[in-house]
């Protein structure tokens, strides 16, 4: 592997196991929450799992949840066999990879044709409220920023993620979990109880100063406090899901194979392609007007039941492939449905 091509080192790996074992077990509330949630999902799966693997950073925790389980740390290569097993859960760790494409590719490596991987980490909205109160207070007091919270992934690129790894029906999703603490302090000591302490490669290598701290304390409650005098923080939990890929999983058909007509469908009459083209242009002028607030023209008609921000480019796509085989009418029907559910 070329210099180039080597993922980012983000995570102090000696830092992060430390800060691991110096956790409280009574404070991993989030793991127990995720893992009731996970275990939830799999009851509606209607499949039997009998050879499941975990990758975690806690593993006694998660042994208790799903005792029939292979449970390995989150090694940079995980201790899995290659298709071993039917099911593999990423458990609240992914956060912390400097390779998370990787931890993935060795998740599907390990599973069997037609297995499930479910994934379970933080999200890019965790804790944005400490993120932003230790922002202001360092740069109010030192004059500039150091590396305090582990940058996490937003839904969409996590969801990427799976794609790149080669997952079949990737599914991202998430879930905002908002706790409440008497002040920044007690926020800070339960993260540390958590074994989530700062552990970033980049980090201050010397304790904070206190007037720091202190500032932040005081933004926080002041930006983010509720009328009792205490603070929220934000958890983001992204669930991922895929499947090891397998010739029996559904797939998309060939463009074209369809044997209905959408025009029957909505019972309507084709028309010429010209007619189609005078639509989407129209859907097209309609986006672009509306895009740089130009005013509408007096001479101008909207379309029912428009999007007050005018058709996206989707919209207009979608009309325009649809629109020779419904004709006017029939544009103007489905452009009302794709302003209203897309």
């Amino acid at each position: 592997m070329r210099p180039m091509d080597k993922p980012p080192h983000i995570t102090d790996r000696v830092a992060l196991l430390r800060n691991r074992k110096r956790a409280d077990p009574a404070a991993l509330f989030l793991h127990e929450t995720v893992a009731a949630e996970l275990q939830e999902r799999l009851n509606e799966v209607n499949k039997t799992f009998k050879a499941p693997a975990i990758v975690t950073g806690f593993p006694d925790l998660w042994q208790i949840h799903f005792p029939d389980a292979t449970v390995v740390g989150d090694d940079e290569t995980l201790s899995l066999a290659p298709e071993a097993h039917d099911l593999v859960i990423h458990a609240m760790a992914l956060h912390w990879a400097n390779d998370p494409v990787g931890q993935l590719v060795q998740c599907r490596h390990a599973l069997k044709p037609d297995g499930l991987f479910l994934g379970a980490c933080f999200g890019g909205q965790t804790l944005h409220e400490l993120r932003a109160a230790l922002g202001q207070a360092e740069i109010h007091v030192s004059g500039g920023l150091s590396p305090r919270i582990a940058p996490m992934g937003e839904i969409r690129d996590l969801g990427g993620l799976l794609q790149r790894a080669g997952f079949a029906l990737p599914v991202a999703d998430g879930t905002s979990l908002t706790v409440s603490y008497e002040n920044a302090f007690h926020l800070m000591h339960d993260l540390r109880a958590m074994g989530e302490a700062n552990a970033l490669n980049m980090r201050l290598r010397h304790a904070t100063r206190r007037n720091v701290i202190t500032e932040a304390a005081g933004i926080y409650a002041n930006e983010f406090g509720d009328d009792a005098g205490r603070i929220p923080a934000t958890f983001d939990i992204i669930t991922l899901t895929g499947w090891a890929p397998d010739d029996s999983q559904p797939k998309p058909l060939r463009p074209g194979s369809s044997t209905q007509r959408l025009s029957d469908a909505l019972g309507v009459t084709e028309t010429s392609i010209e007619t189609s083209e005078n639509c989407a242009t129209f859907i097209n002028r309609t986006r672009l007007r509306n895009r740089y607030n130009d005013p509408e023209p007096k001479n101008s008609r909207r379309m029912p039941h428009a999007y007050p921000k005018g058709p996206s480019l989707g919209q207009a796509r979608t009309c325009w492939h649809f629109a020779g085989e419904l004709g006017h009418a029939g544009c103007n029907r489905l452009l009302a449905y794709a302003t209203v559910f897309i």
